[in-house]
């Protein structure tokens, strides 16, 4: 992903029988280089067609990146649904001595993350598909703008897969759009969490919700 690869804005619309929650990507690779702002500087990156938001940082994750606590200093992160990687890049340069798992099921998306790692001269990020994170492994922190629609079931199994790999007294974060769900997927988590688990209502701004996940 050179940059005598990259292309215009126009060519990088979305073909519509494809989506950015798909596995494998049939459509040709076109992809550009936009200047995004994460961990308090402008960094330079690359996105490509077929992934989420290749144009710019999507509204979402820029209210969830400035509007939660730092990361811890160190310990194992989870960027979960990732994308090209702009919650696990902010994650790992905010923490270099910290381990960034970022993972999607979109393949082009974790070459694009990988891509950007190396771009940021970050050695702490492993973009993996989900079943290639160790199952035994848990997390410090979890960062996540889901893939709302991917549907509702499939967004719980998500939910409830992840969620539960926090360990005990950290926090996880998760931002929704209000018109797509925030609401009812708080009540929910509420209902189907552990009941070590507390969900709260952080933020709310721009018409998003983050949600605060509390383990104790």
């Amino acid at each position: 992903m050179s940059p005598e690869h990259e292309q215009s804005p126009e060519n990088l619309a979305e073909p519509s029988a494809e989506h950015y929650f798909s596995a494998t990507s049939q459509s040709e690779l076109k992809t550009r280089q936009i200047t995004v702002h994460l961990a308090g500087a402008p960094r330079e990156v690359v996105t490509a067609n077929a992934v989420f938001s290749p144009q710019h940082l999507d509204g979402g994750t820029e209210v969830l990146l400035k509007n939660i606590p730092e990361p811890p200093e160190s310990g194992t992160f989870l960027d979960l649904g990732c994308g090209w990687g702009p919650i696990a890049l902010h994650l790992a340069l905010s923490s270099p001595a910290a381990t960034v798992w970022a993972v999607d099921v979109n393949e082009r998306a974790l070459d694009l993350v990988r891509a950007n790692a190396t771009r940021l001269g970050l050695s702490n990020v492993i973009a993996a598909l989900p079943q290639d994170v160790p199952a035994d492994i848990r997390f410090d922190t979890i960062w996540s703008n889901p893939p709302i629609r991917v549907g509702k079931e499939m967004l719980h199994d998500i939910m409830l897969t992840w969620l539960p790999r926090l360990k005990a007294d950290t926090t996880g974060w998760l931002v929704v759009q209000r018109n797509l769900g925030s609401d009812s997927l708080h009540r929910w988590l509420e209902a189907e969490l552990p009941g070590d688990f507390e969900v709260t209502r952080d933020t709310i701004s721009k018409g998003f919700r983050v949600l605060r996940v509390d383990r104790d």
